[in-house]
């Protein structure tokens, strides 16, 4: 019996190493030479999405699922999280290899500014779709504005989230202090819309591609009892911080509103950490766009993934493993 035990003791350890990163299968680091655009060898990666109502995750399990079956030896992974600057953190730890990000927090971790006390070693594999900032009111709570946002309880995003970021600046702008002068709820979106339904959010924030899942869900079964607000006035203070900001359009058609919403924009990158295997960045780049169409499929907003824009990462450096996908697709420079 203490044998028995001693080698079930064993298995348990082999299996927690294993676990804490021990796995063979992992993405190795870059060795320098020349990039083939090969994985030899069987490799898994972890890619960090979203929340699991959002376009992050939609689109992550989607992509994972195309590199797992566009053939070779790279298998993927995709997991929900909280997006933005925790799958920044999170890839720089290790913990995953792949991360959709906002292009705010990405050049916020580039500069070691905003949510990060340091400079990030990250790299981009290509900017992807668009982010739209949705700023949504209950009808009846007599919020015009986000000024009048004071004293209401507020879903600001995940913590660590880039709709946290985003929701934080659009509030600063609108001179009220995110700790202070709002009831900020740091809720995922499938909490917030259920807030929102219930009556217990006034208001919230959420970056996302189009559609969102969850806001097609609440702007369906909540008609008529939300409404979107205008939050454009307030651009100008957000481009002062940076000025990857500009103005979009929410089309009608989208959620069946009753007009276009005029607002925010922010593109999305994919991100990695700078030492990754060139191969696997090289391979990872290619099957975003060679798979663009089943991408599509999943959500519409994979349909902005284009050649055209997939250099414009600025200021996170395109990895190098990505430079050689894109020549190879004769990507514009």
């Amino acid at each position: 019996m203490r044998r028995t035990a001693s080698t079930l003791a064993a298995l348990v350890l082999v299996g927690g190493l294993a676990s804490c990163g021990g796995r063979q299968d992992a993405a190795s680091t870059d060795a320098g030479g020349d990039v083939n655009c090969e994985v030899t060898k069987d490799t898994r990666v972890g890619i960090a999405t979203g929340n699991a109502t959002g376009v992050y995750f939609a689109l992550g399990n989607a992509y994972a699922e195309q590199i797992g079956t566009a053939g070779g030896k790279l298998k993927a992974t995709a997991a929900e999280t909280g997006a933005s600057v925790q799958n920044i953190q999170q890839v720089v730890a290790g913990t995953y290899n792949v991360a959709f990000s906002l292009a705010d927090t990405a050049a916020d971790a580039i500069n070691g500014t905003g949510s990060f006390t340091a400079k990030q070693p990250i790299a981009a594999l290509a900017r992807i779709h668009t982010n739209y900032t949705h700023v949504i009111v209950r009808s009846g709570a007599g919020i015009k504005d986000v000024a009048g946002m004071r004293g209401k309880r507020v879903s600001t995003g995940s913590p660590k989230s880039g709709t946290e970021v985003i929701a934080n600046r659009i509030l600063k702008a609108a001179g009220l202090d995110p700790a202070k002068d709002i009831s900020a709820q740091k809720l995922d979106l499938t909490k917030t819309v259920d807030g929102m339904k219930d009556g217990s959010i006034d208001a919230m924030f959420w970056s996302g591609g189009l559609p969102t899942p969850g806001v097609t869900d609440l702007l369906t079964t909540a008609a008529g009892k939300v409404q979107f607000l205008d939050v454009t006035p307030l651009l100008p203070d957000l481009q002062k911080i940076n000025p990857v900001y500009e103005a979009g359009t929410v089309p009608a058609a989208t959620y069946k509103t009753p007009a276009d919403v005029p607002t925010i924009i922010v593109p999305n990158f994919l991100l990695v950490r700078e030492d990754l295997d060139p191969d696997v960045a090289c391979v990872l780049t290619r099957v975003l766009f060679d798979r663009k169409a089943q991408l599509e499929q999943a959500n519409a907003a994979a349909k902005e993934i284009s050649l055209d824009t997939a250099r414009k990462t600025e200021p996170v450096p395109l990895h190098r493993g990505s430079v050689k996908a894109l020549d190879d697709l004769n990507a514009p420079k």
